[in-house]
C-alpha cells in the first residue's frame, strides 16, 4: 500500500502530543509511540520516523534506519487503526536486523494497540426515545 503525504506526521505540536500523552511500546530495535487522534480519523494512520546520531550513528546509518522503518510501516499500515498517530524511534539494531524481524516486531506491537477509543455511553430517555442523550465518559485509564 502506498505511503501518502497526508500520512506524514510533520507538525511539531502533533509529534510532541504523541510523546507527551501517547503510549510507548518497546520493540528492541525501535520504539513505537502511538496516540489515538480525535480529529481527522479518515486520513489513515500518520507516522514520523526519528533516528538520532547518538542512537543510530552517522548520516548513512540514520537514513538507512528511517528508510527501513518507513517501509515496514508502509507494508503493515493496514494492521493499524486509522485514527492513530505514530512515532517510530530507531535504534542501532534497526540497520542490522533482517527486515523480516523488524516486520515481525512491528506487527506484534500493532496487535497491542486498540482498534479505536471506547465509544461514549448513550442513554435513551424513556419519555423521548427519538433524542438520545450522550453521557461523556472519562478517558480510559491507561496503565
Amino acid at each position: 500500500m502506498r505511503f501518502l503525504p497526508a500520512q506524514h506526521l510533520t507538525r511539531q505540536s502533533d509529534i510532541r502530543a504523541v510523546r507527551e500523552s501517547g503510549r510507548r511500546l518497546d520493540c528492541r530495535a525501535f520504539t513505537l509511540w502511538w496516540k489515538l487522534r480525535e480529529t481527522q480519523p479518515n486520513i489513515g494512520p500518520r507516522v514520523c520516523v526519528i533516528a538520532s546520531t547518538h542512537a543510530v550513528g552517522h548520516a548513512v546509518l540514520r537514513n538507512r534506519a528511517k528508510r527501513r522503518l518507513r517501509e515496514v510501516f508502509r507494508h503493515h499500515q493496514t494492521h493499524l487503526p486509522a485514527s492513530c498517530d505514530f512515532l517510530l524511534i530507531a535504534r542501532a539494531a534497526t540497520t542490522t536486523w533482517p527486515i523480516s524481524e523488524l516486520e515481525k516486531r512491528f506487527v506484534d506491537a500493532c496487535r497491542q494497540i486498540p482498534a479505536r477509543a471506547p465509544a461514549p455511553a448513550v442513554f435513551v430517555s424513556p419519555s423521548s426515545p427519538a433524542t438520545p442523550v450522550v453521557i461523556p465518559t472519562p478517558p480510559a485509564a491507561i496503565p
